[in-house]
C-alpha cells in the first residue's frame, strides 16, 4: 500500500477528477434505467447483470453502458459482481483513480459524484466515502420504512460503508476487492481489511442516492432478516477474534434472543405449571426497545417490534451459516427481493 506521504503527492500533484462507475443488478427494471441515467457523467460506466430475465442487459447496453454478464457456473453474490465490475473498469481505463459502486436499485443525487472525489482528493488517507442513502418510498410499507431508519446512521469517520460508495481505486486493489464468498455485509468485512492496511472510511452528511426497496411483504423482509444473521454467523467466523470482534455482538445477540431463549421458554413451559413466564423476558425486552428508540411514540413502538422480531429470522441465520459449515456447502445467495413484471413496471 502506498505511503501517507506518496499518496499525498500523487493527489497534490495529479489532483485527478476522473471516475468510472460500477452498477450491478439482477430484475431490477425500470430501477435500473433510473439508476444508469444517475450516473451518466462518468467516464466509463460498467452494468454487471447476474442473469436477469427482464430485460436489464438490453436497456443497460441502450444506456451506453459496458456489460458484465457473470457465468452461471458460479454462485452470485454482490461481492463477486462487484470485482468483476472493478477489474473490467481497470482493463478499460488502469489508471482511472476512483471507482462509484451503485446498487441497480438506486439512483445518485445530482452533487453527489463530485462532492465525493472532492472529498477523496483532500482526505489523502481515506478509502472511501460514502453519504446519506434515503428510501425514495417509505411511506409504502413499513418494511420500506424500516430500511429508511437502517440508512440513517451517524457522520464523519466510521468502520464500514454499504453498497454505494465511492471508492479510491488503489485502496480496493491493496486489500484484493471484495471477498466473494461472503453473501451478505460484503462491503463490512472488505471494511475490515481496509482498515487492518491503515486506511479510513468517511460518511459525509450530503445526500448521496435514494434506494428503491420495493419491499411491501412480509415475506421479503423475513428473508433480508435471515440474510442479516447469516451475515454475523460469517462475520464473527472471518474476523471474530480480537480486537476486531467484528459482527460478534450482533450475532451473539441474535443466538440468545433468537434461539436460546425460545428453547429455554419451551422447555420451561412442557416443565413446570408456571414455566410460561419465561416469555414475559420478550415484553420487558420489548419496553426497553422503546424507551431506547428515538421519534414518535407510534414510530418507536413499530420499530421496536421489529428489532425484537428480528432476532428470530436472525437466529435462523446463524443456523444456517453453521449448518454450511459443517456440512462444507459453499454459502448460496439469499434473495429477497420482487422482481418487475416490465422494464417499465
Amino acid at each position: 500500500m502506498l505511503q501517507t506521504s506518496e499518496r499525498i503527492n500523487h493527489e497534490t500533484v495529479k489532483a485527478p477528477r476522473r471516475f468510472g462507475v460500477v452498477v450491478i443488478g439482477r430484475n431490477e427494471g425500470a430501477r435500473l434505467v433510473t439508476c444508469l441515467r444517475s450516473v451518466s457523467t462518468a467516464d466509463v460506466v460498467v452494468y454487471v447483470d447476474s442473469n436477469s430475465t427482464d430485460g436489464s442487459v438490453q436497456a443497460a447496453r441502450e444506456a451506453g453502458a459496458d456489460i458484465v454478464e457473470l457465468d452461471l457456473s458460479t454462485p452470485f453474490t454482490a461481492a463477486r459482481a462487484r470485482n468483476a465490475g472493478f477489474a473490467r473498469l481497470m482493463t478499460i481505463i488502469p489508471d482511472l483513480p476512483y471507482v462509484q459502486f451503485v446498487d441497480g436499485d438506486c439512483q445518485l443525487v445530482a452533487g453527489w459524484l463530485g462532492a465525493a472525489i472532492d472529498f477523496l482528493v483532500r482526505q489523502t488517507d481515506a478509502a472511501a466515502v460514502c453519504g446519506r442513502l434515503r428510501e425514495r418510498y417509505p411511506e409504502r410499507s413499513v418494511y420500506n420504512w424500516l430500511c429508511d431508519r437502517e440508512w440513517d446512521r451517524p457522520n464523519g469517520e466510521v468502520h464500514a460503508f454499504a453498497g454505494n460508495v465511492m471508492v479510491r481505486a488503489v485502496a480496493l486493489k491493496s486489500v484484493g476487492g471484495y471477498r466473494e464468498d461472503v453473501i451478505a455485509a460484503e462491503e463490512d468485512e472488505l471494511c475490515v481489511r481496509l482498515r487492518q492496511a491503515n486506511w479510513r472510511i468517511w460518511r459525509l452528511p450530503d445526500e448521496m442516492a435514494l434506494h428503491d426497496a420495493a419491499m411491501l411483504h412480509f415475506g421479503q423482509w423475513w428473508r433480508r432478516t435471515r440474510r442479516a444473521g447469516y451475515a454475523f454467523a460469517q462475520g464473527a467466523y472471518l474476523h471474530g477474534a480480537w480486537p476486531e470482534r467484528h459482527f460478534v455482538h450482533q450475532a451473539c445477540r441474535a443466538a440468545v434472543w433468537g434461539l436460546l431463549i425460545p428453547f429455554v421458554a419451551i422447555a420451561a413451559t412442557i416443565a413446570a405449571p408456571f414455566g410460561w413466564v419465561a416469555w414475559l423476558i420478550y415484553p420487558l425486552q420489548l419496553a426497553r426497545l422503546m424507551i431506547n428508540n428515538s421519534g414518535s411514540p407510534a414510530d418507536r413502538a413499530r420499530l421496536a417490534c421489529f428489532q425484537l422480531l428480528a432476532r428470530f429470522p436472525e437466529g435462523l441465520g446463524l443456523a444456517m451459516f453453521w449448518r454450511d459449515r459443517l456440512l462444507r456447502r459453499s454459502p448460496q445467495l439469499i434473495e429477497h427481493k420482487a422482481i418487475p413484471t416490465s422494464r417499465n413496471a
